[in-house]
């Protein structure tokens, strides 16, 4: 039996998705950084390596500033699993954009791990993707929003 009640590590992953939510909607990371312990470690597979909450925090909220970035702000689960025994929860996670103006849906995955340390927070974080996926995904996405933004012009 592991330290926490699978209650707990259903509770702190909603919790998780809403703030990750709000954050991606609201342009603040700030209440999702506050999610990990101070001396927390987050994987980033593209961007590196961060130690420690702040430094979480100071890299998340630079980077989904930037353009394109700012346009990502859901993140649904496709699905989740948890291991009792370990604390930990390992999520396929969708990064879906903005809508382009269409209607149409742009959005690529990535594979989240999650170690909980109590308290409704977490100690680490590791996402695996694809980059050139994403990449794939938001060409995509440019390219529904210019003709959009093209179709509008030429109605004036």
């Amino acid at each position: 039996m592991g330290r926490w009640s699978r209650d707990e590590l259903e509770e702190a992953f909603e919790i998780y998705q809403k703030t990750a939510l709000a954050a991606g909607t609201s342009g603040d990371w700030r209440k999702w950084a506050d999610m990990f312990t101070e001396d927390a470690t987050y994987v980033e597979h593209h961007y590196g390596a961060f130690g420690g909450r702040e430094a979480i925090y100071t890299w998340i909220q630079k980077t989904m500033e930037e353009p394109i970035n700012r346009d990502m702000r859901y993140f649904p689960i496709d699905w989740y699993t948890i291991d009792e025994d370990k604390g930990m929860i390992i999520a396929k996670v969708w990064n879906r954009m903005v809508d382009p103006g269409d209607g149409s849906i742009h959005q690529e995955h990535n594979i989240t791990i999650l170690k909980y340390a109590g308290n409704m927070q977490w100690s680490y974080e590791e996402d695996a993707y694809n980059p050139a996926n994403f990449g794939k995904m938001i060409q995509g996405w440019m390219a529904a929003k210019q003709k959009v933004e093209a179709e509008k012009a030429a109605r004036g």
